[in-house]
Parts: structure tokens; C-alpha cells; sequence
């Protein structure tokens, strides 16, 4: 019921700013391309991260 009370884990809160990087390099692909691959860059680190906490083997 107040699970908004709860504190994030690490895992929640890398998920939340990959989607949240993710979103923005999608709405800044369409006018500064640079910029969204940059964007693009961080999230992808981030995916490592995310993948290092589930136990997955990155795919690099």
C-alpha cells in the first residue's frame, strides 16, 4: 500500500534512468543527432550496469 514510502535498489534506479536517458535521446534524434548519441552512449553504459546487476553477460 505505501510502497512509495520504500526506498528504490540500485537495479530500480538504473532502470529508471536508462528509460528516462533512452526517451530523451529518442526526442532528440529528430533535431540534434549528435546530442541523442551521446545520450544513447550513457544509457548503454548504464545497460551494462544493469545487466551486470541481473547477472547477465554483456553481449561486448
Amino acid at each position: 500500500m505505501f510502497n512509495w514510502l520504500k526506498n528504490k535498489t540500485e537495479l530500480q534506479k538504473l532502470q529508471y534512468n536508462y528509460c528516462k536517458l533512452m526517451k530523451s535521446a529518442y526526442k532528440l534524434a529528430l533535431t540534434n543527432k549528435e546530442k541523442s548519441d551521446q545520450l544513447h552512449e550513457q544509457a548503454d553504459k548504464i545497460l551494462i550496469q544493469i545487466k551486470k546487476i541481473e547477472g547477465h553477460t554483456p553481449c561486448r
